[in-house]
């Protein structure tokens, strides 16, 4: 099998074994609808009180909130990425059969990632997104060039996540227990993904810092396409050069930590 053939094996397997959770997708289908709706009526509110705050009018804020629903787990904002599942498997030393497999272990991870991100945007963000466009008035573009370019930022997000979040498992080569890193990486990425708030809203040097953080290209970047915001070009070469760094840090990381595996003294 070559290996464009293997790791495309690796992301169909991650997309079916998340799909064979069906209970699970319909229960975070729910939460992702309720919370949702939670955060409209909020910012239905804050914009009542501060029209066209950050730039968005009240269909783009209501918009932008469905988006960040439907990737939340699509990017795995708040953790529930591949990320867990090697954690465990360095702590436990699994990770050595992993480093005999006749592939690279970044790209098997980032292929298992892919396959489970792209079935979260099919069976856990679609539904919310859906819901929240026929329940309320938002903002929808209707030129296909729009989506498409959308789509494109969509998928140099999931890099970008994978980037940050296989840092994060690499971590547990060093600290064992990846727990706290773990919980730090979630809250930084709520915070400076713009999950919470449109990083347009945020004041002076602070919102600016945080546009340029990488957190700022999961949601916030392909948001600024879809809502007319933000000029296609620019955003992709600001997504790809992070993930570019990303990947390459988590290249040289797990350079490092792997010759720290030891196994049976050897």
């Amino acid at each position: 099998m070559g290996a464009g053939r293997l790791y495309a094996a690796v992301a169909t397997g991650g997309f079916r074994r998340y799909a064979t959770y069906r209970a699970a997708t319909a229960a975070g289908v729910f939460t992702n609808t309720v919370f949702g709706l939670i955060l409209v009526y909020t910012y239905r509110a804050l914009w009542d009180e501060k029209p066209h705050l950050g730039g968005y009018d009240q269909a783009q804020a209501v918009t932008y909130v469905w988006l960040g629903q439907a990737f939340l787990s699509t990017l795995a904002i708040g953790g529930g990425g591949v990320e867990d599942e090697l954690m465990e498997r360095i702590r436990t030393g699994d990770v050595a059969i992993d480093l005999y497999r006749p592939a690279d272990l970044q790209l098997w991870w980032l292929a298992a990632d892919l396959g489970r991100a792209f079935f979260q945007l099919l069976g856990r963000g679609l539904v919310p997104f859906v819901f929240g466009a026929l329940c309320f008035p938002v903002y929808l573009p209707s030129g296909a060039g729009t989506w498409v370019a959308f789509f494109v930022a969509v998928l140099l997000a999931m890099l970008v996540g994978f980037g940050i979040r296989y840092l994060v498992a690499l971590s547990a080569f060093w600290l064992l227990d990846g727990a706290g890193v773990t919980q730090m990486a979630w809250l930084l990425g709520f915070f400076c993904s713009g999950m919470l708030l449109p990083l347009n809203v945020f004041p002076g040097a602070l919102g600016d810092v945080v546009r340029v953080l990488p957190w700022s290209s999961l949601l916030q970047a392909p948001a600024d396409i879809l809502l007319g915001h933000a000029d296609p070009l620019p955003t992709y070469l600001f997504q790809a050069a992070w993930a570019v760094a990303l990947l390459g840090a988590g290249r040289l990381v797990q350079s490092a930590a792997t010759r720290r595996v030891v196994v049976q003294g050897g």
